[in-house]
């Protein structure tokens, strides 16, 4: 799998759903975690599932806040770990748009950079050809 991720790329629509089953596994796991470490705060599981998921999205109602210090540390890998989220996904669903683009302009030819490109080496062929016949 890793050598296909390699040669091929990951695919946004995989992306998506890995970093989703990482985050979902994620939230579950501190959710729980928070509930044993801090048991009079998160009086139940699901209580520590539904400040993970506020946390881990960067929305935070505020509703329930660890009191302890190693909630609060928690804490603060959820909200980063959040952002990145949020960061990775804007990059994966933006990365396809433009290859998407990029593919269409390719097959259809009009690509400027290609273009721009061919006119370039035409113009190196053209100074070999000068060159050539000067050093004769």
């Amino acid at each position: 799998m890793i050598r296909r991720i390699q040669f091929k790329g990951l695919k946004p629509r995989y992306a998506a759903y890995t970093i989703a089953g990482f985050w979902t596994f994620a939230v579950v796991v501190f959710g729980v975690i928070e509930r044993l470490a801090d048991p009079t705060t998160f009086t139940s599981v699901w209580l520590g599932f539904w400040w993970s998921i506020q946390t881990v999205t960067t929305v935070g109602y505020g509703d329930v806040v660890p009191g302890q210090t190693s909630g609060k540390v928690m804490a603060s890998v959820l909200m980063i770990g959040g952002l990145s989220l949020l960061a990775v996904v804007t990059a994966v669903i933006t990365s396809a748009f433009v290859e998407r683009r990029r593919a269409e302009i390719q097959k259809s030819g009009d690509d400027p950079v290609m273009q721009q490109l061919e006119q370039i080496v035409a113009q190196l062929d053209q100074v070999k050809k000068d060159l050539a016949r000067l050093e004769r």
